[in-house]
């Protein structure tokens, strides 16, 4: 398995270290390791209730969370 003979090349987690489709709705949730997969060579994290979500439509759950990324990286940390 590629992520467990070199995790460090998957560092850092695509979108903070935020569920990935949390992040492809506008929000930021919480994730789980268990709940990881790598597409293209990044990492990409999930809740375990987003995952099934998130895997229906990978690369339009990408698109979208990198559309909405800038913006909520922006936003204050309460």
């Amino acid at each position: 398995m590629p992520f467990r003979a070199n995790p460090e090349k998957y560092a850092p987690p695509q979108y903070g270290g935020y569920c990935a489709y949390a992040v492809s709705t506008g929000k930021t949730a919480n994730i789980s390791p268990e709940a990881w997969k790598i597409v293209d060579g990044r990492l990409y994290l999930n809740h375990p209730w987003a995952k099934g979500k998130w895997e229906r439509d990978v690369p339009g759950a990408i698109t979208k969370a990198d559309h909405q990324w800038p913006k909520i990286a922006k936003k204050p940390v309460q």
